[in-house]
């Protein structure tokens, strides 16, 4: 599974740092450094909603204090 999540100048302001640091620990503990590719990228084109994070290639919108579930959810529920 690649997950890539934006790097850019509007996302690092919404907190893309804090959830690339929850999404590593998140899949640090759950063992799955086999499963999830992690990748950051510049712009990935949806910077008014929050963090642009891309799923196998489905864009999503997360912010630091839902980080948590959407990795419940987008990350484990495909797994």
């Amino acid at each position: 599974m690649k997950v890539t999540i934006c790097i850019g100048s509007a996302c690092h302001l919404k907190g893309s740092r804090e959830i690339i640091k929850e999404i590593q620990d998140l899949v640090a503990k759950n063992g799955l450094g086999d499963k999830v590719d992690l990748n950051g990228a510049f712009c990935s084109g949806n910077c008014v909603n929050g963090v642009c994070v891309t799923v196998d290639g489905e864009l999503f919108s997360v912010q630091p204090e839902t980080a948590k579930d959407f990795f419940e959810k987008e990350i484990m529920g495909r797994l």
